[in-house]
């Protein structure tokens, strides 16, 4: 390997670590909030756990490279909440795909079309990989919801328990048994802390 390819490749786990010090609007149950690495480490030990037992089998160490590499383009874009209304949401899938452009273009070649080939693979979410992958994104939300005090939790979160996993794992059995896991999960804890959970089952008809 050429010594150029490795400072290469070595500049671009520098730019790579930031996603350990990019926070989501997620918090931990300890009361810090959750790093998207972190988030990246608990959704890949989802698809370790889950893989075996889904209806329509995948690649496991072909969904893990997705699951690694889904976020990457947060490096230089930062992580924007799925429910947040602004312009920088409005563009981040253009964001996206330039810092997905300027990191490919910053690693060798193989290396470099690798990864951007997996990120758009992840993005495009067509093959059965990317499915589950992409399934375990919106999960692993609801997982560390429930890990965490209520008090970290928005208002419009509570919809989200009844909105935003089902249409991603609708596609394998075993994910929706999942996906209903992790609601009855939250509708524990909502109750536990006295909120209505039969008055949001009725509004989102559940």
């Amino acid at each position: 390997m050429p010594d150029d390819d490795l400072s290469r490749i070595l500049a671009f786990l520098g730019l790579a670590e930031r996603l350990k010090r990019e926070m989501r609007h997620s918090w931990l149950a300890d009361g810090r909030r959750e790093s998207v690495a972190e988030h990246t480490w608990m959704m890949a030990l989802m698809a370790i756990a889950l893989h075996r037992r889904l209806a329509h089998p995948v690649d496991l160490a072909h969904t893990l490279k997705l699951v690694v590499v889904h976020d990457i383009a947060e490096v230089l874009v930062g992580d924007i909440p799925s429910f947040e209304v602004s312009a920088r949401k409005a563009a981040k899938a253009r964001a996206e795909a330039a810092a997905m452009d300027e990191i490919r273009a910053m690693l060798p070649e193989d290396v470099g079309a690798e990864i951007a080939a997996l990120w758009r693979e992840f993005e495009d979410g067509a093959t059965p990989e990317a499915r589950f992958a992409r399934a375990l994104d919106n999960l692993e939300v609801q997982v560390q919801h429930n890990l965490a005090d209520l008090a970290t939790w928005e208002p419009l979160e509570r919809d989200l328990v009844y909105t935003k996993m089902d249409a991603p794992s609708a596609h394998d059995p075993t994910l929706a048994a999942f996906a209903r896991a992790v609601r009855a999960q939250a509708e524990e804890k909502l109750a536990a802390a006295g909120e209505d959970v039969a008055a949001l089952r009725a509004k989102h008809g559940a």
